[in-house]
């Protein structure tokens, strides 16, 4: 199905170069950019760089200046963590093990003061990098729907949004490489960045929004690291059910710009049981629920546009906080969830939860003999195990109370 796709969208891009009063859906972006042609968008692959060419494409197509260090393009090389002997199509040097990874930058120059970062990450898994969750027997490609390339198109089309509007603010736009291996391309602009950070005003990450639950949960990071974020969240805020962190820290592009004092937020619409597996692709997106949080990113920057520059505030790192473990259920726990307890988005094949017959839904209320609060609760409860120990669950599933034996 999909290989025809890609000469459908290859033909495409073409056309848009030709053609740019286009408009360009978040339905196509995130098609093409979740196509087998791309291969996964591992972190110096061919098919990461036509991930960049594209998305460079779409910045010129829009009006956008390039940014970059080479037009779009910042560039940055790194030694891999992982095998180096890994078959994968990397653009390495000459004689030697680095990978090249590439930023795709773009601006509107609206003369202003200061200007507001607008990022998501392009790159994903490959064939199943580091990282993967899944567990077949055969290279299967990982495709990243949600996993980036809903961020990616939901930040596309916030550019044409704002485009002659707002300009209380100038708008850069990145679509970082590098964030499945460790946030290595937002960590490298910040500290060389192709503008003045001091005049950065706050900075917007969008980090698998590709997935609005029914009941149309949104969390959103970073809302302690401004005064006046919170308050303008809820002002504009008549479809979502908000669930509010604090911390400017977290396990995406963000945190390298909360790291050097510039308020953030970042929008995510939850785990699920296809992350980093071949199984995240196009076909299960709510593109409806992304057009909706991108209209609600627009009214956020719309409302602080004559703001002025935001005051940064520090805020605790919750993920200091988070305890060791030496076990684990093998459940993909819903982090949009705030009732009581910790409730399973998703099972693992063959580990200690699927055995004792949890299902995807259920709430564990006790795990030995504590009491499950929340999340935070639950992992500690959790790093008291250890392998081989053997302990009582007790899940409400639909109302009922189920218990069940745990054996790590």
């Amino acid at each position: 199905m999909k290989n025809l796709l890609s000469t459908i969208f290859l033909v495409f891009i073409v056309s848009c170069q030709t053609n740019s009063s286009k408009s360009i859906s978040i339905n196509e972006d995130v098609t093409y950019l979740s196509d087998d042609a791309l291969e996964g968008r591992q972190t110096g692959t061919d098919g990461e760089k036509a991930a960049a060419d594209y998305i460079a494409n779409r910045f010129e197509n829009l009006g956008l200046e390039s940014k970059g260090t080479n037009g779009y393009f910042q560039t940055f090389s790194f030694k891999p963590k992982t095998n180096p002997h890994q078959k994968v199509n990397y653009t390495v040097k000459e004689g030697d093990s680095s990978i090249t990874g590439t930023n795709v930058v773009g601006f509107i120059n609206n003369n202003s003061e200061n200007t507001v970062v607008i990022g998501a990450h392009y790159d994903h898994l490959g064939y199943g990098a580091e990282g993967s969750l899944f567990r077949g027997e055969t290279k299967e490609i990982h495709n990243g729907a949600d996993d980036n390339a809903s961020g990616v198109s939901v930040l596309l089309n916030l550019a044409s949004k704002l485009k002659d509007k707002n300009k209380g603010n100038n708008y850069l736009f990145i679509a970082f490489s590098g964030e499945e291996m460790g946030l290595l391309g937002s960590n490298y602009f910040v500290k060389n960045a192709t503008i003045d950070t001091k005049k950065v005003n706050y900075m917007i990450n969008m980090d698998m929004v590709g997935r609005l639950k029914a009941d149309s949960t949104l969390a959103v990071y970073g809302v302690g690291t401004s005064p006046i974020l919170k308050q303008t969240l809820n002002a504009h805020n008549t479809n979502f059910k908000l669930v509010q962190k604090e911390s400017g820290v977290g396990p995406s592009d963000h945190t390298s710009f909360y790291n050097v004092d510039i308020p953030v937020l970042h929008f995510f619409t939850g785990q699920h049981e296809d992350y980093h597996k071949p199984t995240d692709d196009f076909d299960k997106l709510n593109f409806e629920g992304m057009q909706t949080i991108s209209n609600y990113i627009f009214e956020i920057i719309t409302d602080l546009d004559n703001n002025g520059k935001l005051p940064f505030r520090k805020t605790k790192n919750e993920s200091e906080e988070t305890p060791r473990f030496k076990v684990g259920l093998g459940v993909i726990p819903d982090y949009m969830f705030d009732g009581k307890g910790m409730r399973i988005d998703g099972i693992s094949e063959d580990k200690p939860a699927q055995k004792a017959g949890l299902k995807k839904g259920d709430i564990v209320v006790k795990l030995g003999d504590s009491i499950v609060i929340d999340m935070m609760s639950y992992m500690k409860i959790l790093a008291l195990f250890k392998e081989g120990d053997k302990t009582k669950v007790i899940v409400d599933r639909s109302g009922k109370m189920v218990e069940a034996e745990i054996a790590f």
